[in-house]
């Protein structure tokens, strides 16, 4: 289960709110004390400090912050006895108000218990800072930017022909045409199924399994596709496995991640559930809900891909950020974001537009060229992390706009989740068959 903390946007609006951080290397821990909400730059500890530190894993810290010893004020007193890198910002204030994300610790430090072993550095980024050095332009330019100042390539006519990503297989390219074809249905998705052993294999593993607990046996890939899974749901998830199978998962990520197929299928489950609870009137298409939603996430796997040196540093970062949008620290690094590369990556390999559109602006489901699609995916995965079942920082409070302009309630979304919950054995029991493929 991911370890969600709050974005501290509620909790920290005073000048002297101020993040613990803890870091550590051979040489032992070190506490870091910078303003709430900005970004913890680990490349300037490493280069002022000359110590490779590194963010603690998420359960060891909450672990750390949680020893009952740290609710007294000697306890308190009695932490700073470790080296203390403070940001310059914070340095002259008499009192600080600190936040602890992972454990919730709150309590208030004054100067003079941190003095002793205190060092001034200039640790935090901004969010604004963030945006002021991002490149200007469309999503293919950024793209183009990005793969030039943090690789050795140089883009050529085509972006996609210099990134060396694998093309799309006849037959997954054959399932791309039906899903954007209104007029095909089952009777062409069959023999597509058929010729292909391995879509074959796998149609038939996802007939029998128990999250679809289909009545009698199965005796046929029509059987299968007819009478337990439907073109929607095939096409789908014949999709997802065949472009998530085009790039391996990443090893390095940040620990304590939501295993990528898990939080994929939980995320398009949720957001077809919800989809369908929406009015006629501005309800998507729950098929393609489903399809945004299991692949919301691949633009992930394309940024290890694409930035192999960088994507350690990248998990690094997050770790050290658990209160960040991720967007925000993949911009940081690389200033290019997964939903960029991904969405844009979809687009030319001319899967719906509905599809790519709905990932790029799920994490701005306001935007004006945002839809239906950006905003239900957006709820969902926001509503997971609400319960450890998505990576990313938690807000206690989904989007009250964005509930609004889809119709529906924080009760009815943490509803579904429960409901998906009371399923999630044969859920995940169906995540692993995805996850084996």
């Amino acid at each position: 289960m991911a370890i969600g903390v709050n974005t501290l946007g509620e909790v920290a609006g005073q000048a002297n709110d101020v993040r613990l951080v803890l870091l550590h290397d051979n040489v032992g821990k070190v506490l870091v004390l910078l303003p709430a909400t900005v970004l913890l730059n680990l490349v300037s500890i490493w280069r002022d400090t000359e110590r490779h530190l590194q963010p603690v894993k998420g359960d060891d810290v909450k672990r750390f912050f949680s020893q009952e010893k740290l609710l007294t004020e000697g306890g308190q007193k009695k932490l700073f006895s470790l080296p203390v890198f403070i940001d310059v910002k914070c340095e002259a204030l008499d009192t600080l108000n600190i936040i602890e994300p992972y454990s919730g610790l709150r309590f208030s430090a004054n100067r003079s218990w941190y003095m002793a072993g205190m060092r001034s550095l200039r640790l935090g980024v901004s969010l604004s800072d963030i945006d002021k050095v991002q490149p200007s332009g469309d999503d293919e330019t950024v793209i183009s930017h990005a793969v030039e100042r943090f690789t050795a390539l140089r883009i050529r006519q085509r972006l996609e022909d210099t990134l060396g990503l694998p093309s799309l297989a006849p037959t997954t390219q054959k399932i791309i045409m039906l899903r954007s074809d209104d007029a095909a249905g089952v009777d062409r998705l069959v023999p597509v199924v058929k010729v292909d052993p391995s879509l074959s294999a796998q149609v038939m593993s996802w007939s029998v399994s128990p999250y679809y607990a289909a009545p009698g046996s199965i005796q046929s890939i029509d059987d299968a596709i007819i009478r337990v899974l439907g073109f929607d749901l095939v096409v789908n998830l014949a999709l997802g496995i065949a472009m998530g199978k085009t790039l391996s998962l990443p090893d390095d990520t940040p620990r304590n991640q939501t295993p990528y197929w898990q939080q994929a299928v939980y995320t398009a489950t949720l957001a077809e559930r919800l989809a369908k609870k929406m009015s006629n009137d501005i309800r998507p298409k729950p098929g393609l809900v489903y399809l945004a939603g299991l692949l919301h996430n691949f633009g992930y796997i394309v940024l290890a891909h694409l930035f192999p040196p960088h994507f350690s540093l990248l998990s690094r970062y997050i770790e050290a950020n658990p209160h960040l949008r991720l967007d925000y620290i993949e911009k940081h690094i690389l200033h290019v974001t997964r939903e960029q590369v991904g969405a844009w990556l979809m687009e030319s390999w001319s899967l719906p537009e509905e599809v790519f559109n709905g990932i790029r602006y799920l994490n701005d489901p306001l935007n004006s060229k945002a839809d239906a699609y950006s905003q239900v995916i957006h709820l969902a995965n926001h509503a997971l992390r609400q319960s450890g079942l998505a990576d990313g920082p938690v807000d206690h409070v989904l989007n009250p706009e964005v509930l609004v302009r889809t119709g529906l309630t924080q009760a009815e979304i943490t509803a579904e989740v429960e409901l998906m919950q009371v399923d999630s054995e044969s859920l995940l029991e169906f995540t692993h068959s995805l996850a084996d493929h």
